[in-house]
């Protein structure tokens, strides 16, 4: 009987460490995810994590009030890439995903306050780098701005390497300005 009631303990005490060392990852994720913007945005985003298999939904970490979706590092992509986006953010990737026009209603913003990985300035489906697509091995901390006027972005340069803001995917129906954002930002 006593072999039985400590092989009890130590079962429960493992599903306690277990369900501690969740707690602690998923603390872990929301504060990455948190990272990406300044704390008047994140503190009351909604904070989402990757599915764990492809294809299926991504799950709440924490739900928040004021709009805005905060994603940590995407372990599918090269580097650390937390962000923090708005409505519009989410319908440009979610049309990059699914390979259709996307339906920009307003002007909208990304905060990618800690970079991101590498990735093709001029197609937006490129994995590597070619002769032709302005590939940036590392993506410096920015903002995202993406309006359905276009017409905002006449006159930008389209190359990253110009010192400021730049226009990134241009000729597709993805366009959107790029906004270098000093490192620290958030302290």
């Amino acid at each position: 009987m006593k072999t039985l009631t400590f092989a009890a303990l130590i079962i429960f005490g493992l599903q306690d460490l277990c369900a501690q060392a969740q707690t602690n990852i998923t603390q872990l994720k929301i504060e990455e995810a948190m990272s990406a913007a300044p704390p008047s945005i994140s503190a009351n985003a909604t904070i989402l994590d990757y599915p764990s298999e492809p294809g299926g939904e991504k799950i709440v970490l924490r739900k928040g009030s004021n709009g805005w979706i905060c994603l940590p590092d995407n372990p599918n992509m090269p580097g650390n890439n937390p962000m923090c986006v708005d409505s519009q953010l989410i319908e440009l990737f979610s049309a990059v995903a699914e390979k259709r026009d996307p339906n920009i209603t307003r002007t909208g913003f990304g905060y990618f306050l800690q970079g991101g990985g590498a990735r093709s300035n001029a197609n937006p489906w490129d994995t590597s780098p070619t002769p032709d697509n302005e590939w940036m091995e590392m993506q410096v901390p920015h903002i995202v701005v993406v309006s359905p006027d276009t017409t905002i972005l006449k006159g930008l340069p389209t190359k990253s390497d110009n010192g400021g803001p730049w226009v990134m995917w241009k000729g597709t129906p993805y366009v959107h300005i790029m906004i270098p954002v000093p490192k620290n930002i958030q302290e």
